[in-house]
């Protein structure tokens, strides 16, 4: 699903509690501000992988940092809309792997 909204998709990730076992999450502007998005992510009992369609790190100073990162179970930065794919495969090949 896809929202602009905080609190949308704050209550998105609190509805699929118990439902999926993996989010992938774009955070945008607010992987860099909204406590309220993390503690719902770190909430969440399945896993997290952050996407971010360009590198953060290569953008403005205050982009740099995420507070997503810290909770998730990885981040794929920079590869444009590649970065939802890479994450996909990602989770197959964890699943694979269990």
């Amino acid at each position: 699903m896809q929202s602009n909204s905080e609190a949308v998709l704050i209550d998105t990730i609190q509805q699929g509690c118990g439902q999926y076992d993996w989010i992938i999450v774009n955070g945008a502007g607010l992987t860099h501000t909204s406590v309220a998005l993390r503690d719902a992510l770190a909430l969440f009992p399945g896993q997290v992988i952050e996407v971010h369609l360009s590198n953060i790190h290569a953008r403005e100073t205050f982009r740099h940092t995420s507070l997503i990162t810290a909770i998730a179970k990885g981040a794929i930065i920079g590869f444009g809309a590649a970065s939802y794919i890479a994450a996909i495969t990602a989770i197959a090949e964890t699943q694979e792997e269990a």
